[in-house]
């Protein structure tokens, strides 16, 4: 199916297909980078000023 503007097609619609070996994906990236330790510490005060206030 084709969605069109003033008959111009600007998208096409297709069936959406899961991956029949999406087990064998799954970790496929394992190795390739690390998640830091502070992943989820606290923002330092000025980033977090930044982007509360606006302003660095």
């Amino acid at each position: 199916m084709l969605i069109s503007n003033r008959g111009i097609p600007i998208a096409k619609l297709v069936p959406f297909r899961t991956s029949s070996n999406r087990l064998n994906s799954l970790g496929q990236d394992k190795g390739r980078f690390v998640v830091p330790d502070d992943f989820n510490a606290p923002l330092p005060e000025e980033i977090l000023a930044a982007f509360e206030d606006g302003e660095e």
